[in-house]
């Protein structure tokens, strides 16, 4: 008797509900769209957004897949499509690497031809795969679980501030939820009922996954466990030889669907033309030799296209380059807790608790549904596992392919306490009245949701940093509040400053130091000591996200004050007089390393010692004055200088400043020993 009324449950077998329901299902889509069309016309571009659509429309035109291979060009050969009739002017050579090229000439291509006017239409050409995916998940979830679970599914992925947040931006995030989730469904279909058109059709889903963001590949392992397990519940040894003989073909034609994208050419670009650095040295200065090793092996057999392999090699480097904020603290490679963490953090209380209760929902019809929770639940713990033991740990979005499959089994479980009974069924209801009321809390500032369980998006920086919260994308409101409080005395530390600078905004604040800013990519600017008006500091830096917690931040002081305004979540706003050592020596140091290059040692020296009064247990402050020392040739005072570099260094974290700066220091100490 009870799994008869599971069975009704979940496949609401009322003509009259399943009209209403099947009527539901455009009206959601359309607030989907809504909502995405409202955060795509709010957000300013974030980090990677300029350099994503010039790339990709240099691939798409041109053919050349040079600029930036961090990421597969489906996504943003995608995005660049409504470009094609706009003819935007591209611009030149900035005489650099092409990554950093990627971002230079990236924010060139963005703002010089009118900013919004490429960046709205490409947000509207991504919005598909968010569209495309509640397609998906709605036709998967009807298709095994009946019309009211796929809607209640659809309806608590509409809005799900995750989904809000990065789902019409220019990211390959959404892009691979959408296709992962359609391989996995195309597969079910098949494994249903074997035939030529489910296989194809998983095989070119594969495909464009691993064109559109190269976690794609995970979809192998996925499919193989599937394969597996499926053998293993019929103990069949024929029906797992069928299997992997299927996921061999599906593979197989991802492979094509990957050459395809790439023009079927293993070169980057025309005319013979090679990356910077070239494939070669730079597989071979990966982190791990091992990585280098296999994927030379690829290249020497010309088995994938050369820029997917240096966009592989590329994630290597970064995932071992890249800094991780992790409850208050800044990691050199994040620890493992940082996804699990970030789960519970960054997804919504409905959903949480839809999945609780679908452990004792599902009780009673695992066994009838046993098929459907290894094609559900496969792809969700792979991924997981994975990227749970990467060091890849800068934001939630990343678990963004996990979320479809999760939103499918709380929309089933939803559907089934609906039909339960009376109280059950008003429970269901609060959960997906509280989504709405989640979303409607928070908007517009989606990305920096956290949920309630951890005190709301404003204290989700006490966990977690970076895209969680702040990826850029609040000029727009920036502007907006110091145009409505008529200021213009203003400093402004912005995280993505450089790939994309407060002035593309019309905001005029003079800038404060951020280490890409700085280091990388060598803006211009000129920091006293002592700054005093309006002081706007992006979330991130405020944080250290890329500089390092407590002494290595220099706006570390700022934590302990009150804002007076917190934009779009993400932007702390202070007012009065501060005092900014470390930030102004910061750039002294970088004009006097530049003063040094270029022949002006005398001048380099006075700035490294201002430096040095202004932030003297810095190891890098120390370093560069060391440094000019030395070219000077005043190595008994260089020496000493190395050596206070090194014992600042020791007593702060090395694990986040010896990479860069310990061989440096040793190389000086040696080379003042062989000058006694």
């Amino acid at each position: 008797m009870l799994r008869m009324q599971i069975g009704r449950a979940l496949q609401g077998k009322n003509s009259s509900t399943q009209t209403f329901l099947f009527a539901l299902v455009p009206l959601l889509l359309l607030l989907l769209a809504a909502q995405l069309i409202g955060v795509a016309r709010l957000y300013s571009a974030n980090w990677d957004e300029a350099h994503h659509l010039y790339d990709g429309y240099l691939s798409l035109t041109r053919g050349d897949y040079r600029l930036n291979a961090e990421v597969p060009p489906l996504v943003k050969m995608t995005a660049a499509l409504p470009l094609l009739h706009l003819h935007p002017v591209l611009p030149g050579s900035e005489g650099s690497a092409h990554t950093d090229n990627a971002f230079l000439g990236g924010r060139t291509f963005v703002f010089s031809n009118g900013g919004d006017r490429l960046l709205f239409p490409a947000r509207m050409a991504c919005m598909f795969f968010s569209l495309l995916t509640a397609l998906v998940l709605y036709a998967f979830g009807r298709h095994v679980f009946g019309e009211l679970a796929a809607v209640c599914a659809l309806f608590l992925f509409v809005f799900d501030p995750n989904v809000l947040a990065h789902g019409a931006l220019i990211s390959t995030d959404m892009g691979s939820a959408c296709f992962i989730l359609a391989t996995i469904y195309a597969f079910y279909r098949y494994r249903e009922k074997p035939g030529w058109q489910w296989l194809l059709l998983a095989g070119l889903m594969s495909g464009f996954a691993m064109a559109a963001k190269f976690t794609g590949i995970f979809i192998a392992p996925m499919l193989v466990l599937i394969a597996v397990i499926e053998a293993l519940r019929e103990r069949s040894l024929p029906v797992f030889g069928k299997l992997m003989a299927s996921c061999a073909g599906i593979l197989l034609c991802a492979w094509g669907v990957i050459w395809a994208f790439y023009r079927f050419r293993y070169a980057p670009a025309p005319m013979g033309l090679e990356f910077s650095p070239p494939l070669a040295p730079y597989l071979a200065s990966l982190p791990h030799p091992s990585d280098g090793t296999m994927l030379a092996l690829v290249a020497r057999f010309h088995l994938l296209p050369e820029a997917y392999l240096w966009g592989l090699a590329n994630t290597k480097h970064t995932e071992w380059e890249y800094t991780a904020y992790f409850l208050g603290r800044v990691y050199r490679h994040g620890p493992w807790e940082y996804f699990p963490l970030a789960f519970l953090i960054k997804s919504t209380l409905p959903l949480l608790t839809l999945l609780l209760l679908a452990l004792m929902a599902w009780r009673d019809a695992a066994r009838r549904y046993s098929q459907a929770l290894v094609f559900l639940l496969v792809p969700v713990c792979v991924y997981f596992a994975v990227i749970t033991t990467s060091h890849f740990d800068i934001g939630a979005r990343h678990m963004m392919p996990m979320y479809p499959f999760l939103y499918l089994i709380a929309g089933a479980a939803a559907a089934m306490l609906l039909r339960r009974g009376h109280g059950w069924a008003v429970l269901a209801a609060v959960l997906l009245v509280w989504q709405v009321v989640t979303v409607m809390r928070v908007a517009p500032a989606y990305m920096a949701y956290g949920n309630e369980a951890w005190g709301g998006p404003l204290a989700v920086r006490r966990y977690l940093s970076d895209s969680n919260v702040d990826w850029g994308q609040q000029l727009k409101t920036v502007k907006q509040y110091l145009d409505r409080n008529h200021i213009t005395n203003c400093w402004f530390a912005y995280f993505p400053d450089g790939a994309v600078q407060p002035q593309d905004y019309g905001v005029e604040c003079k800038r404060l130091p951020t280490p890409s800013a700085l280091w990388w990519l060598s803006l211009p600017m000129e920091v006293p000591p002592k700054i005093d008006g309006t002081v706007l500091i992006s979330e991130s830096d405020l944080d250290g996200v890329e500089s390092g917690d407590g002494a290595l931040n220099p706006y570390d002081a700022f934590r302990t004050l009150h804002p007076v305004a917190i934009l779009q979540d993400g932007v702390y706003v202070y007012r009065g007089s501060f005092a900014v050592p470390l930030a102004s020596a910061w750039v002294d140091v970088h004009h006097a390393d530049l003063l040094a290059h270029s022949g002006q040692p005398g001048e380099a020296l006075r700035l490294a010692r201002q430096a040095e009064a202004l932030a003297p247990d810095s190891p890098r402050v120390q370093l560069e004055l060391a440094d000019v020392l030395a070219m000077q040739q005043q190595w008994q005072k260089a020496s000493h200088h190395y050596q206070l570099a090194q014992q600042e260094l020791a007593k702060q974290r090395p694990d986040l400043q010896g990479e860069e700066l310990g061989s440096a220091i040793e190389a000086g100490l040696k080379a003042a020993a062989a000058h006694p």
